[in-house]
């Protein structure tokens, strides 16, 4: 039994190469349900269909992904793959639910705002070693060119808004990456902030 993951694959896998571009660019304006953020342009643009299918699976869950890719191919007129597409996601969501029991939704409800989302206001005014943050970050969560760009800011504030940037791609254990190292370079910052 495939997985929404697989079927959203095969449903890529099926664009020509102008239909995909066209998926790329309605992604970027299809409505999302709250607490999702965008996948950034930049890093879209340059995604293969293997790229693209792992992305929407960690920052959409695969259940939600596969929702979004049929309503993104719906909305190019491409009614038959979305209904191949739907037809996989929903085998694969009964298959779910009938092997594994599981109290939660085939569609899970974003989790509770996580810290570094909370706090981004106070964050970004009070984080006064950036860099430290971005060398805990630099491999695990933040590529060559991330880091580069988030370092060439001039100021704190601007470093870490350049941070927040990149974040809607994030998934959550990159924001916790991000909790663990404002942990060990601002203690008190943090302890401040878990209080409020």
């Amino acid at each position: 039994m495939g997985s929404a993951r697989d079927a959203i694959l095969q449903a890529l896998e099926d664009l020509n190469s102008d239909e995909f571009k066209k998926f790329k660019l309605k992604l970027q304006s299809v409505e999302l349900r709250e607490g999702y953020g965008r996948i950034p342009r930049g890093q879209l643009q340059v995604m293969d269909v293997v790229d693209l299918t792992d992305k929407i699976v960690s920052c959409y869950t695969e259940h939600y992904g596969a929702e979004l890719t049929e309503l993104v191919l719906r909305s190019m007129g491409l009614l038959e793959q979305a209904t191949v597409l739907q037809s996989a996601a929903h085998r694969s969501r009964h298959h779910h639910r009938s092997s594994v029991p599981s109290p939660l939704p085939p569609f899970p409800l974003p989790a509770v705002v996580h810290f570094v989302d909370k706090h981004r206001e106070s964050l970004i005014i009070r984080v006064t070693n950036v860099d430290a943050l971005l060398d805990a970050l630099y491999g695990k969560v933040l590529k060559e060119d991330e880091y580069q760009a988030v370092r060439a800011e001039l100021t704190n504030q601007n470093k870490m808004r350049k941070l927040y940037s990149l974040m809607p791609a994030w998934s959550l254990h990159c924001k916790d990456l991000l909790l663990d190292a404002l942990r060990n370079t601002h203690p008190f910052l943090v302890k401040d902030l878990e209080k409020s």
